[in-house]
C-alpha cells in the first residue's frame, strides 16, 4: 500500500498515515480473524462455530450483511451453537481471545489501537462494503497477524480486504464454493488470487485452530518480520524449485517480502520448520504452485493513487502530445501490470486527453507481467462490480459495458492494450517507448534488480521519455540515468546518457557446436555489418584518441586509447573529466570546454606540453561540440588528442624561412611558450569570471535556502507553538484523567470495603453467565476461591443454587424482574435467594446480581407466630359469646363465629369496617362512643363498663357490650376487644 503526501509543506498530516505495525500490538492484542459473509451467512457461521474448538487465543468478528432497520438476535441465535462466548459488539470495546463479536447493523466496524470502533454507515447508492472495510483496517493494524475468512454470500465483498491482509502478509481463508450456500462471495475473492485456500467449513474450523497462537512460528530475535536467513541450504533449494517451476529467479527479490509470504504458506501447509516445508513442496506441485502464486503479488486497483494520475493527465500527456506528429503512435508500457487495472487506467488518460485533438495519433500500450494467469485475466478485461469504488460513474458508462457480474472494459479499449508475459529482469525489454508506468515494482526487488531493471527501463524509453513510480520508489541507484521531473508524484525523466551495453539479456550458455542450430531465433545475435566493423577498426587504428563527455563534463565514451592523457584517480571511482585528465592537461581542456561553451563552435589548443620524467612532448587538442540527435536541451562535446608534429631542425631552419628570416630556435620557443602563458592567464582570468559568477548564482542560491530556512524555521516554529498548545493539552487531559483515576481507586476501595464488610453473599455475574465478583461471605457460603473469577456460575456446585439457575438468570437479564427464592442447604438452614438485573451507569442490562441472605431466624420466627395465630383462631372461634376485636381505628379485625351466627352477617359486611358502620347504623351508640373515643383511651386499665343496648334487627335482643384495652408486646398498641353478651331474658 502506498502513502500519500502532503500536497503542501504547511499541512503536516498525511492524507493517508500508516498503521502501527503489528507488533507494537502484540502484547495486549490477540491474533483476529475477521469472519465476512452474506447470503447464507446465518448456517454457516453456526457450522464454523459448531466445529472451532473452546481455546484458540484468537478474538473471532463476524460482520454479516444486515438490515439497518431491524434489530439483529445474530448473537443470541450463534450463542446456542458453541461454548464460547458470543456477545454483539459495542463500540470501543477490547477484544478478547476466545470470544466471539458479533456486528451489529448499520455500521462500518474498523480495528483501531486494537479496540473495535464503529461509524455510521451512509445510506444511499454505492455504499462501502462493510467487510471489505473492517478487513481492511486489520490488515493495516495487525499486519501479518491478521486473519481474513470469507463465507456464504452474493457479490464480490470482501475480496479487497482479504487482498488487503493478503498483502500484508496475513492468512487468507475462504469456504469452498461447492459447500457454500451462495458461492459468489468466495468465488470472486478466489477469481482474484486473494485467497490462501479454499476449504469445507469443518476443515476451515481446524485451520483457523492451527493459526491460534500456540502454532505461531517463533519470530527472529532481531526482527519482528520472519527470518528465514538461518536456513541456507533449505532457501537455496526453495529458490531452485520456483526457479524450475515458473522460470522466475527470487533470489533476488526482498528477503522480507518472500518470508512474509513464505511464512503464511508454512501456516496454511502446517509446517513449522522450513526444510520441512520444501521437502513437502517437492512431492506437492500445486502448494509450489500456490506458493510461486502468492509471492507474484497482485495488489492493484483502477486509478490507484487518484493524484498521481491526475499529474499525468495536467502535466505529462499535454507534454507528450505537444508538436507530435500524428504519424508516430505514442508508446506506453506498463511492466508489472497484474491484472491489467493500471494498464487500462493509463488507457483511459490518453483516451480523454486525446478526445479533443483531430486527427490524434496513435496509442499502443503494452503491458507485461510474470503472472499467466494475471495476464489472462487483463485480456478478458472482466472485472467486479467493486470497481465503482474506483471509477467515476462518467467513466465507467464511456470506457466500460455492463454484464453479468461484474464490468468489462470497452472494446475499443481493449484493442488499444497489448498484454503478454515476460519477466523484467530477464527478458528484453520493449524500444521506443515514450512512457513507462512501473509502479509498485521496485518495492519488491533488491538494490540489484532495481538498478538492473532501471537500466533496461532506460534503454527502453524514447529520449526525453517519461518514467512513474510508486509514491514510495525512487531512481536512487540509477540517479544517473534518470532526472526528477515531479518529486511529489514520482515523475521521472530520461537523461540522455548511454548505460552499459547488455545489460537486459539474459545469460545464455553457449550450446555444443553440433547444437548450434538449436538455438532460439529471439537469442540469435545478427552478424555484424562488414562496413561497420572495418570503419571501426580504422577508426580505433589511425584515429585520434578521444571522448565524449556531457555538459557536466561526465566522459560518456572512450574512443582510441586515451591512458597517454587521461588517468583514474586514487580514491572512490569517478568519470569527471578534469578529475582524469593529467596535471598538465587539466587547466587547459577547462579553457577550451568553458570557450566552446561560450561560442559554441570547434577550439584548437595546439603544442600543450606534457612532461614525463625526462622527457617531453607535445600534444594538440581538439574540442567540438556535437549535435544530440534526439532534440533535447543536453550538450554533447568530442575531444581528440593528437601529437604534436616536432619543429624543423636548426639545419633545415634556413631552407624554410631563408636567411634573413631566420628565426632561432629557443626565440620560437619561448614566443609559443609566452602566447601559452597568455591563454592560460586567459583562461585564469575567464575561470575566475565563471567562479564569481558562480559564487554569485551559488550566494543568490544559499540566500534563496536561507529564505527556505527562515521559512522552514518559521513553519517549525508554528509547529512547536501546536505541539505546546497540544502538550497543555494532554497534560490537562492526564490531569482530568489522574484525577479520575484517583476517584476510582476511591470509589473501588469504597466497594471493597462495603462489600468485604457487609455479611451478605453477593455474587456479580455478565451477560454470558460468568462469575465477575463475588463478596467474602459468597466464598464462604458457597465454597468458592478467587480462581473462579471468570468461571460459568451454572459450573459451581452448591445446595443452595437451583438447577435452573441459567435459566432464572435470563429471564431477569431480559425481564428486568427481581425474582426471590426460598433454598434450604444440606442441614435444612433457611436462605433467601434474590436475583436481580446488573444495570450500568448508561442503564445498559450486563448480567445479574445475586445475593443469598441468611433468613433461617426470621423464617422460624414466622413459623413460631403462624402457629401461635393459627392456636388463638382456633381458641377464639371456641367461645360461645360473639366478640369483635378492634384496631386502633376502631375498624373491625376480626369477629368470632358465634358473632356472624348471633348478628346475621358475613364476614365481607364485617371485617375492616367501622364498629360504627356495622348493622346499617345500629350500632352507633352514643354511651358505646364515649367509652371507646372518651373513656377508654384515657384509662388504660378500666375492666368492666357494660353497655347495654337492644338490637332491632336481631328481634329487640339485649346485649351487654363490654369493652377491654388489650396490653401486650406482640400486640399492635390500640387493640380493643369488645365482647357482647345476650342478657334478653335477665332482670
Amino acid at each position: 500500500m502506498s502513502t500519500r503526501k502532503p500536497t503542501k509543506k504547511t499541512r503536516r498530516t498525511p492524507a493517508r498515515v500508516p498503521s502501527r505495525p503489528a507488533a507494537a500490538l502484540s502484547p495486549t492484542v490477540p491474533r483476529v480473524v475477521g469472519i465476512g459473509a452474506s447470503a447464507g451467512g446465518l448456517e454457516a457461521f453456526n457450522e464454523l462455530l459448531l466445529y472451532l474448538p473452546e481455546r484458540t487465543g484468537m478474538a473471532f468478528v463476524l460482520v454479516q450483511h444486515l438490515s439497518p432497520d431491524h434489530e439483529s438476535n445474530l448473537a443470541s441465535l450463534l450463542s446456542r451453537a458453541t461454548p464460547l462466548p458470543v456477545v454483539e459488539a459495542r463500540d470501543g470495546e477490547r477484544l478478547q481471545p476466545d470470544h466471539v463479536y458479533v456486528i451489529p447493523p448499520g455500521v462500518l466496524p474498523a480495528l483501531r489501537d486494537g479496540v473495535l470502533r464503529f461509524t455510521r454507515r451512509p445510506r444511499g447508492p454505492g455504499l462501502p462494503r462493510v467487510i471489505d472495510h473492517f478487513l481492511g483496517s486489520l490488515a493495516r493494524e495487525l499486519g501479518p497477524r491478521a486473519v481474513g475468512v470469507v463465507l456464504s454470500g452474493t457479490g464480490s465483498d470482501g475480496t479487497r480486504g482479504l487482498m488487503a491482509i493478503q498483502t500484508a502478509g496475513g492468512a487468507t481463508l475462504a469456504q469452498a464454493p461447492g459447500s457454500a450456500r451462495f458461492p459468489g462471495m468466495p468465488q470472486s475473492a478466489s477469481a482474484e488470487g486473494a485467497v490462501g485456500r479454499e476449504l469445507p467449513l469443518k476443515e476451515l474450523a481446524r485451520a483457523l485452530a492451527f493459526l491460534g497462537p500456540r502454532h505461531e512460528l517463533a519470530p527472529s530475535p532481531s526482527s519482528e518480520e520472519p527470518d528465514f536467513a538461518s536456513e541456507p541450504e533449505a532457501m537455496a533449494r526453495l529458490f531452485h524449485l520456483l526457479k524450475a517451476a515458473g522460470g522466475v529467479d527470487f533470489s533476488q527479490y526482498k528477503p522480507t517480502t518472500i518470508y512474509r509470504r513464505l511464512t503464511r504458506r508454512m501456516l496454511h501447509c502446517r509446517m513449522a520448520r522450513l526444510p520441512d516445508y520444501v521437502t513437502w513442496l517437492e512431492s506437492h506441485p500445486a502448494e509450489l504452485d500456490a506458493l510461486r502464486h502468492d509471492l507474484l503479488i497482485h495488489v492493484t486497483s483502477f486509478f490507484r493513487d487518484p493524484e498521481t494520475f491526475e499529474a499525468l493527465a495536467r502535466d505529462v500527456i499535454p507534454e507528450l502530445l505537444r508538436g507530435r506528429d500524428t504519424h508516430a503512435p505514442l508508446r506506453v508500457w506498463v511492466p508489472g501490470c497484474a491484472t491489467g487495472e493500471e494498464a487500462y487506467s493509463v488507457t483511459i488518460c490518453f483516451l480523454e486527453a486525446m478526445a479533443g485533438i483531430t486527427p490524434a495519433p496513435g496509442l499502443q500500450v503494452f503491458a507485461t507481467d510474470l503472472s499467466e494467469a494475471a495476464i489472462e485475466r487483463a485480456r478478458a478485461g472482466l472485472y467486479p462490480d467493486s470497481i465503482t469504488d474506483h471509477v467515476s460513474p462518467e467513466r465507467l458508462r464511456r470506457f466500460f459495458v455492463k454484464v453479468d457480474g461484474g464490468y468489462q472494459v470497452a472494446k475499443r479499449v481493449r484493442g488499444l492494450c497489448i498484454f503478454a508475459r515476460q519477466d523484467l529482469v530477464s527478458n528484453p525489454p520493449f524500444s521506443r517507448m515514450d512512457l513507462i508506468s512501473c509502479r509498485n515494482v521496485f518495492i519488491y526487488l533488491g538494490p540489484a534488480l532495481q538498478r538492473k531493471v532501471l537500466a533496461t527501463l532506460h534503454y527502453a524509453l524514447n529520449p526525453r521519455g517519461f518514467l512513474v513510480l510508486g509514491s514510495s520508489e525512487s531512481v536512487g541507484p540509477a540517479s544517473d540515468l534518470f532526472s526528477l521531473h515531479d518529486k511529489r508524484h514520482k515523475v521521472y525523466r530520461k537523461k540522455g546518457v548511454t548505460p552499459r551495453s547488455g545489460f537486459f539479456l539474459a545469460r545464455v550458455e553457449a550450446p555444443h557446436p553440433q547444437h548450434a542450430e538449436a538455438l532460439p531465433p529471439e537469442l540469435a545475435v545478427a552478424a555484424p555489418d562488414p562496413q561497420r566493423e572495418a570503419d571501426r577498426i580504422v577508426l580505433a587504428q589511425y584515429g585520434p584518441p578521444g571522448v565524449i563527455v556531457n555538459d557536466a563534463l561526465e566522459i560518456m565514451n572512450f574512443r582510441g586509447h586515451t591512458g597517454a592523457y587521461l588517468e583514474p584517480m586514487p580514491g572512490a571511482a569517478s568519470l569527471q573529466l578534469l578529475k582524469m585528465a593529467r596535471e598538465e592537461l587539466s587547466l587547459e581542456l577547462r579553457a577550451a570546454l568553458r570557450q566552446v561553451k561560450r561560442q559554441g563552435s570547434r577550439v584548437r589548443r595546439e603544442r600543450i606540453l606534457l612532461r614525463e620524467g625526462p622527457h617531453e612532448r607535445r600534444i594538440n587538442i581538439d574540442v567540438r561540440p556535437l549535435r544530440a540527435s534526439s532534440g533535447g536541451h543536453e550538450r554533447y562535446f568530442l575531444i581528440l588528442f593528437e601529437e604534436a608534429p616536432e619543429p624543423p631542425s636548426r639545419a633545415e631552419a634556413p631552407r624554410v624561412r631563408g636567411v634573413k628570416g631566420r628565426v632561432h630556435p629557443e626565440v620560437r620557443q619561448l614566443r609559443e611558450e609566452l602566447a601559452a602563458t597568455r591563454e592560460h592567464l586567459q583562461a585564469l582570468l575567464d575561470d575566475q569570471e565563471t567562479a564569481h559568477e558562480e559564487l554569485r548564482v551559488a550566494n543568490e542560491e544559499s540566500q534563496s535556502t536561507n529564505e527556505e530556512l527562515q521559512s522552514t524555521n518559521e513553519e517549525l516554529e508554528t509547529a512547536k507553538e501546536e505541539l505546546q498548545a497540544t502538550n497543555e493539552e494532554l497534560t490537562t487531559v492526564n490531569e482530568e484523567l489522574e484525577s479520575r483515576n484517583q476517584e476510582l481507586i476511591q470509589v473501588n476501595s469504597d466497594l471493597n470495603n462495603l462489600l468485604g464488610s457487609t455479611h451478605i453473599a453477593t455474587v456479580m455475574v455478565g451477560g454470558d453467565l460468568r462469575i465477575r465478583r463475588f463478596t467474602p461471605m459468597a466464598e464462604s457460603l458457597l465454597k468458592l476461591s478467587p480462581g473462579d473469577m471468570g468461571r460459568p456460575l451454572v459450573d459451581v456446585h452448591s445446595p443452595l443454587l437451583p438447577a435452573d439457575l441459567g435459566a432464572v438468570i435470563t429471564q431477569v437479564t431480559e425481564t428486568l424482574a427481581t425474582i426471590e427464592r426460598d433454598v434450604q442447604d444440606a442441614e435444612g438452614h433457611w436462605f433467601q435467594l434474590r436475583l436481580r438485573p446488573y444495570k450500568t451507569v448508561d442503564s445498559r442490562i450486563e448480567g445479574a446480581v445475586m445475593t443469598v441472605l441468611d433468613v433461617d431466624r426470621l423464617k422460624r420466627s414466622l413459623e413460631e407466630a403462624q402457629q401461635a395465630r393459627e392456636l388463638a383462631h382456633a381458641i377464639l372461634d371456641t367461645l360461645r359469646e360473639p366478640f369483635l376485636l378492634l384496631d386502633g381505628a376502631l375498624r373491625v379485625v376480626f369477629a368470632n363465629p358465634a358473632f356472624y351466627q348471633a348478628f346475621q352477617v358475613t364476614r365481607e359486611q364485617t371485617q375492616g369496617r367501622r364498629v360504627y358502620e356495622l348493622g346499617n347504623g345500629q350500632w352507633n351508640i352514643p354511651r358505646l362512643r364515649d367509652l371507646l373515643e372518651e373513656i377508654l383511651p384515657r384509662d388504660l386499665w378500666l375492666r368492666d363498663f357494660p353497655v347495654e343496648h337492644a338490637f332491632e334487627n336481631i328481634g329487640a335482643r339485649r346485649m351487654l357490650l363490654n369493652a377491654r384495652r388489650l396490653i401486650g408486646e406482640s400486640l399492635a398498641p390500640g387493640r380493643i376487644l369488645l365482647s357482647i353478651e345476650d342478657v334478653t331474658g335477665r332482670t
